[in-house]
C-alpha cells in the first residue's frame, strides 16, 4: 500500500508543472509574445479617429469655399473701383474714348499705332503677336480714353505695318467731330480689301 500511495503522489507531483507550463503559452494582454506587445483593440480610439478625419474633410471643404467667395468679391470690388476711378478721372461731359477693331490678316499686319487729337499725340501702341491674334479673332481695343472739351476736333490715327506683297506700310485716317456734352466714342476698322487688293482703314461715331 505503501508502494502505491508513493507512486500516485509522486505522478501527481510530475503531472503540476506541466499543466502549469501549458498554462504559460497562452497570450496575456500587455504581455510581449516574440517581441510584440498583444492589445486589445481600441474600438472608441478608433472612431474618434474617423470623426476626426470627417470634420478635417468637412472644414477643407469649406475653406475652400470661403477663399472662392472672397475671390470674386474682391473681382467685384475692383471693378466697381475701376469705374469709379473712371468716372472722377473722366466726368461724361468731357469723355472721349477711341477704339480700333481688325478684320484683316491676309493684306495687311498692323505693327503700330499712332494718335493725334487737333495734331498733338495723344497715344500710341505697339502690338504683339497675342494682341493681333485677339483682334483678328473679333476682340475690340481701347486704344484712348481721356477728356475733351465741347467744340470741334481733328482726330488723326497713323498706321504702320507690313503691307501687300510684304512691303512697308504707312496709312493715316483722319475724322473731324464736334464733341457735345455727352461722352463720345470712336472706333478705327482695319480690313482687307480683297477688291482693290488693298488694307482699307476706315472711321466711325457710335451713337
Amino acid at each position: 500500500m505503501k508502494t502505491i500511495s508513493l507512486i500516485t503522489l509522486l505522478l501527481f507531483s510530475l503531472s503540476a508543472p506541466l499543466a502549469a507550463q501549458d498554462n504559460a503559452n497562452d497570450p496575456i494582454e500587455g504581455e510581449l509574445i516574440e517581441g510584440e506587445l498583444i492589445v486589445a483593440p481600441d474600438e472608441t480610439a478608433a472612431e474618434n479617429d474617423e470623426a476626426a478625419l470627417d470634420d478635417g474633410s468637412l472644414e477643407e471643404g469649406s475653406l475652400d469655399a470661403d477663399i472662392e467667395a472672397l475671390k470674386k468679391e474682391v473681382l467685384s470690388l475692383n471693378r466697381d473701383l475701376f469705374i469709379l476711378e473712371e468716372d472722377l478721372l473722366f466726368p461724361s461731359n468731357t469723355q472721349f474714348s477711341i477704339f480700333l477693331s481688325m478684320d484683316a490678316g491676309a493684306l495687311f499686319s498692323l505693327d503700330s499705332v499712332q494718335l493725334k487729337v487737333d495734331d498733338k499725340n495723344i497715344a500710341s501702341h505697339l502690338y504683339t503677336e497675342r494682341e493681333l491674334a485677339a483682334l483678328k479673332r473679333g476682340g475690340v481695343q481701347r486704344l484712348y480714353i481721356g477728356n475733351l472739351p465741347s467744340g470741334e476736333h481733328e482726330i488723326i490715327a497713323i498706321f504702320t505695318g507690313i503691307g501687300p506683297k510684304g512691303r512697308d506700310y504707312r496709312r493715316g485716317k483722319s475724322i473731324v467731330i464736334e464733341k457735345t456734352t455727352e461722352p463720345q466714342f470712336l472706333e478705327f476698322m482695319i480690313a482687307d480689301d480683297t477688291g482693290k487688293e488693298q488694307p482699307q482703314f476706315d472711321v466711325r461715331v457710335w451713337e
